[in-house]
């Protein structure tokens, strides 16, 4: 939904103890969604042949199809008929402030899976991404990556508000990226007590994202790379921007480029999503792509990048 104002102008600091709030908004659209759908979604599109693990209620079918056409193996995802998949409702304001609810629904069930099955019919994980679920089975999940030896990329993001100090330890020791916003990566440092060096010496590769600001990844040998937005034509709605920033991510890494390259074309898929309304209501131009890659990071980048990107 959106509310033509600013949530800051609604809300009085001295009184947030008796907070009490109705916003008017202007305009409701229903979206697919999901950290993880998201993110499969926008891999898909990159030509990318991601499994998706997840447990979604009966209500999934129409999804599925949507997932499975763009060449997402979906065989992962667990059926619950007597629940709803998940639901995130959300108001954005005009400043791109946001204010929203969960609906855990079928995603609570998500403890129940175990990834060694699935790593086997698949014939082994490159890379396992954990992004926000229930927390029982984010845990679980991380830990199953430790045991079996799956590299993992911790990507706790909402779930960091609820969950204590020892769970949040054991979400990212050991993981082979870390990816966070700036807000939650503050948080995840008071949570777990950690410095930054003693973070730096629990992850390999540290990404920190900070909105429209770009993003700064460390890697483990101390080298630190900043990476600038993809400027927007247009600010519609910031939902799924992360997801999408982590999917390009993901597929130029995978395609052999260097974490700056990766980092380049995140931002390029974070934008598409942000200038869109909704996560998954973006289209990929290979052309246009490139165009916009040259102007925001040079011939060389979009050379490089171009390698990875779908005809």
């Amino acid at each position: 939904m959106h509310f033509p104002g600013k949530f800051s102008e609604q809300i009085l600091a001295e009184q947030l103890d008796r907070i009490s709030v109705s916003f008017l908004v202007d305009d409701l659209t229903v979206r697919r969604g999901g950290v993880a759908g998201n993110i499969a979604f926008a891999l898909g599109v990159l030509g990318q042949n991601p499994v998706l693990i997840g447990a979604v209620g009966a209500d999934f079918a129409e999804y599925r199809k949507v997932l499975d056409d763009l060449g997402v193996d979906t065989s992962g995802v667990h059926t619950h008929d007597d629940v709803h998949t998940a639901r995130f409702v959300c108001t954005t304001d005009d400043d791109m402030r946001q204010i929203a609810s969960f609906y855990t629904g079928a995603m609570a069930k998500s403890s129940e899976i175990e990834l060694a099955p699935i790593a086997e019919r698949v014939g082994g994980f490159e890379l396992v991404l954990i992004g926000a679920s229930d927390p029982d089975a984010m845990v679980r999940h991380t830990d199953e990556c430790r045991e079996k030896g799956y590299p993992f990329l911790a990507d706790p993001s909402q779930q960091l508000a609820r969950m204590e100090g020892p769970e949040v330890k054991r979400l990212i020791e050991g993981a082979k990226f870390l990816v966070t916003n700036d807000y939650e990566y503050e948080l995840l440092l008071k949570k777990t007590g950690w410095s930054e060096a003693e973070i730096a010496s629990k992850v390999g590769t540290r990404i920190t994202t900070f909105g429209e600001k770009g993003a700064v990844i460390v890697e483990s040998d101390g080298t630190e790379t900043r990476v600038d937005v993809v400027p927007p034509t247009q600010q519609v709605d910031p939902t799924g921007v992360g997801d999408a920033w982590r999917a390009g991510f993901l597929t130029a890494l995978n395609g052999g480029l260097s974490v700056e390259r990766s980092a380049q074309l995140g931002a390029l898929i974070a934008t598409y999503v942000l200038e869109s309304d909704g996560p998954q209501e973006w289209t990929l131009d290979r052309t246009a792509a490139l165009a916009r890659l040259r102007d925001a990071f040079g011939d060389a980048a979009a050379d490089e990048i171009g390698a990875v990107l779908p005809a």
